[in-house]
């Protein structure tokens, strides 16, 4: 099933197309990307807090709907917003569920948390920074195309079955 998002709904792409004082993006790239993996998580997780009656979730018989009723996916998808929210920790994890997962603006998390104008802000660009480095989106953006990277220096060479390269043992010379 492929999950596909609205990104005008998305208070991150609207946040990721403002710019600071100096022209720069405020949101990086990667941080964008980051918001964006831990929103499709916790959608394919179906994670989102119901607003209504669900009456398809209703029992049938003994014992009710529940986790056993997921599919792998959604269930690999909970794990990942587990582990992405516990590698964020508590002080930033509930700013990202809020405003990438949940799509609470700004203004309403400040106002909920008694939070200090344009405080979740600069916590929100924090807690995307910590999220890109987990999923590893930051290796990717410093890494350079095209080049080989390699431990040693440029004229080392890598020994072969115990023999160096410029050994003085012949071809034919019995290895016993």
């Amino acid at each position: 099933m492929t999950v596909r998002f609205n990104d005008e709904e998305s208070p991150l792409a609207r946040l990721a197309k403002r710019r600071d004082r100096g022209g720069a993006p405020f949101l990086t790239a990667e941080e964008v990307e980051a918001g964006e993996r831990l929103r499709r998580d916790f959608t394919r997780g179906q994670m989102m807090p119901g607003i209504s009656q669900r009456w398809d979730a209703q029992p049938r018989a003994k014992g009710g709907r529940g986790a056993g009723d997921l599919s792998d996916s959604a269930i690999d998808a909970r794990r990942r917003v587990d582990d992405a929210i516990g590698a964020v920790g508590p002080e930033l994890s509930g700013v990202l569920l809020d405003f990438c997962c949940i799509l609470k603006g700004m203004e309403t998390i400040e106002r909920e948390r008694q939070w200090p104008v344009r405080s979740a802000k600069i916590l929100l660009k924090a807690g995307v920074g910590v999220l890109a480095r987990h999923y590893g989106l930051d290796r990717q953006a410093s890494r350079q195309t095209g080049r080989i990277r390699r431990w040693g220096t440029e004229d080392s060479r890598p020994t072969i079955g115990g023999l160096a390269p410029d050994s003085d043992r012949s071809a034919g010379e019995d290895r016993r």
